[in-house]
């Protein structure tokens, strides 16, 4: 169990989980050496346990540890702790761009061109480097915070497939080639069809294929058209539906030559969207006549049985038998070949030789100029004696592991073909054989191992912008569950309509798993109304702000003949003004009625009475704090308030004038706002004429 805190190689700091994968999970963590955060990919423990997939799963990520470019996440190291293989890379904080295209529905057009460019520049860079994604997919493409598109999982891909982790890759159904939905070889025009039909989804937020089931997804790759973007959508250019069509041919030689051929394509679409510049071709012209070189002749004769034999196990698994179409090839003609590969090399360069010298007039016949007007006349064929051929017996696997089963039948001088099955069976664990065991077969004959690729995983259907019904339906009817709703706010999605699933739509999950929908709440609005606060208390009036999601602060206080003492008379916001959340509401306090003064000295009087005093004890503790600030002087036994006014922090100490009554000594003491303060201060006062 990975927990946050933990080290990994003593060197990596687990912070949190971040995200989980069909083959492993992702953290978080500190690399304690560097100090810098990464992100940390760790295989799950069923494909940790795969001796087999470990080994290729390390080699294809420390050849893409050398690939370095903008749109591509970098890998920085590859290691084994404990039994937890691993992969550290560089951490991209943003979303995958499968969530952004749920987020919007379809992208701009100009939008989706950047991504394409920036998706397509970074397999370029691996093409270059000789690495080969073989699962494009927007789940394997991540938008970071400053709009950078980077590509991720190189490598990953190849070493899952090529170790017939079938389940995995079927969960990318929706963006595989033809070729490899046939179980064929593939290369870098399997990255360009793939990032077709990404393109394809960002522009008309949707997959150009859908199905019952990852089979019939599959099937139709291989045998279906897809609806032009411009037949689904008008407001698409014709080169821009082209480009993407172009990429999306069945033929892997109809497609763009390279990412870098692409790229052209789409940088001109930007100013010539109406350009008839996309060229589809119909097909490869026929193909010129090779000569081979005697040196080529004796190349092909040496090419012996078991290296072929070792050359086909590093292919990708075969498909359902479903799948394949007219273009594969003929089993019982595969089993010839295999079984006699060194002389049918040798008669096809008879073949050659023959077709050649008829063409070259080395037999007497015609020129090459004439050639296509007449039949040959010449044929050779060569059969297999029965002292060429080796009977050997099948070995019994089931029940084996699929590695031990592979190997059992390497040992044995035979070939194999994989066909996975649904099973409650533990994942690789053969479940048959065909021929069956004991049975005398010929040499590097081949043995179909039927094995259990664990229970059936279906995709999860898109709801989005459907209603709670419609959503449940296509739910149980994609053989999943309704577990429950929650509710969330989109800025895209009406309110009542489900906005997303969780898991999201498009993952892989098992049969009669359980779906969460996530309906729409609408726009979110951070508005609140402002309550009336006149006429209330103070402590009354904050209670009602708060209450409201708002903040109050008295900034005034004056003299009232209509409120009472601490009771606002006045707002900053009028009652009703939607304002956004947690906005500060200033208000006015009543301090009550003024007191009357202490009537003047007489006119009679021929003297006034002056003292100073100078306050030096700040009665504020901060710089920004103000108050209203009174000095009350009580003389003779009369008081009355000698100074009122607003001061602030910066105003002390501060020197009073003040005026008496009489020679003799007074008491001054200071309020604060609606406190008074403690402490007094005596004043003398003395006579000066008027």
């Amino acid at each position: 169990m990975i927990n946050p805190g933990m080290l990994i190689s003593e060197r990596y700091e687990i912070i949190d989980k971040v995200g989980t994968g069909g083959m492993a999970d992702v953290y978080n963590a500190k690399d304690l050496r560097l100090n810098r955060n990464v992100a940390i990919k760790v295989l799950k423990q069923e494909y940790s346990n795969d001796a087999k997939f470990v080994s290729k799963f390390r080699a294809e990520a420390q050849s893409v540890a050398g690939l370095s470019h903008p749109n591509v996440v970098n890998v920085y190291d590859v290691g084994e702790d404990d039994n937890l293989y691993y992969i550290v890379m560089e951490l991209v904080e943003g979303i995958t761009l499968k969530r952004f295209i749920e987020s919007k529905g379809k992208l701009e057009l100009n939008e989706a061109i950047g991504i394409g460019i920036q998706i397509a520049q970074g397999i370029e860079e691996a093409h270059k480097n000789h690495i080969i994604h073989r699962d494009i997919k927007p789940q394997n493409i991540i938008i970071s915070k400053e709009g950078k598109v980077k590509v991720t999982d190189f490598g990953i891909a190849k070493a899952a497939t090529s170790n017939t982790i079938t389940s995995n890759a079927m969960g990318s159904v929706h963006y595989i080639s033809p070729e490899q939905a046939r179980g064929g070889y593939s290369d870098e025009k399997s990255d360009i069809y793939s990032l077709g039909v990404t393109m394809y989804e960002m522009l008309s937020g949707r997959v150009p294929f859908e199905g019952d089931s990852t089979v019939a997804v599959a099937y139709a790759h291989v045998h279906d058209e897809a609806v032009t973007l411009e037949e689904a959508d008008p407001s698409i250019p014709r080169s821009l539906s082209r480009i993407v069509q172009k990429c999306m041919q069945k033929k892997p030689d109809m497609r763009y030559a390279s990412a870098a051929a692409l790229i052209m394509d789409l940088r001109r679409a930007v100013s010539e969207p109406d350009g008839d510049y996309v060229v589809l071709s119909d097909g490869l012209e026929n193909s010129p006549t090779i000569k081979l070189t005697d040196d080529e002749v004796r190349a092909v004769k040496k090419k012996d049985a078991p290296g072929r034999a070792e050359q086909e196990r590093e292919l990708p698994p075969e498909p359902p038998e479903q799948l394949l179409n007219e273009e594969a090839l003929d089993p019982k003609l595969e089993r010839i070949l295999k079984i006699c590969s060194g002389i049918v090399a040798v008669i096809i360069v008879v073949v050659i030789l023959l077709i050649i010298g008829r063409v070259a007039g080395w037999w007497g016949g015609s020129s090459s100029t004439d050639v296509s007007s007449e039949e040959p006349t010449a044929s050779a064929s060569i059969e297999p004696t029965a002292e060429d051929i080796k009977m050997v017996k099948v070995p019994d696997i089931v029940g084996s592991s699929l590695e031990d089963a592979e190997q059992m039948l390497e040992d044995a001088g035979l070939k194999y073909r994989l066909q996975p099955e649904d099973s409650d069976k533990e994942a690789n664990e053969v479940l048959g054989q065909e021929p069956e065991a004991g049975k005398e077969v010929e040499e590097y004959s081949l043995v179909t191992i039927r094995y259990s690729q664990g229970e059936s995983e279906v995709s999860v259907p898109s709801v989005e912008n459907r209603t709670e019904s419609e959503a449940v339906q296509l739910i149980e009817e994609a053989g999943l569950t309704v577990a429950g709703r929650t509710e969330q706010y989109s800025t895209s999605i009406e309110a009542g309509k489900v906005c997303g699933t969780n898991p999201a739509a498009g993952s892989s999950v098992k049969k009669n798993s359980s779906v969460t929908l996530i309906i729409s709440k609408g726009s979110e609005d951070n508005t609140v109304k402002v309550p009336n606060i006149i006429g209330s208390g103070k402590d009354v009036a904050e209670e009602l702000l708060a209450d409201a999601g708002l903040s109050g602060k008295a900034v005034k206080y004056i003299y009232s003949e209509k409120y009472a003492k601490d009771v606002v008379t006045a707002q900053s916001v009028k009652r009703g003004t939607k304002v956004e959340e947690n906005t500060v509401i200033e208000y006015t306090v009543s301090l009550g009625p003024e007191q009357k003064a202490t009537p003047k000295p007489t006119k009679e009087q021929e003297y006034d009475y002056v003292g100073t005093i100078t306050i030096s004890a700040n009665p504020f503790e901060y710089e920004d704090e103000s108050a209203l600030i009174k000095l009350i002087l009580t003389q003779d036994g009369k008081s009355r308030t000698v100074y009122s006014g607003t001061l602030g922090y910066s105003d002390f100490p501060k020197r009073f004038e003040i005026k008496g009554w009489s020679e003799n000594n007074g008491v001054i003491t200071m309020s604060k706002g609606d406190d008074m303060l403690e402490g007094s201060y005596n004043i003398e006062f003395t006579r000066v004429a008027k």
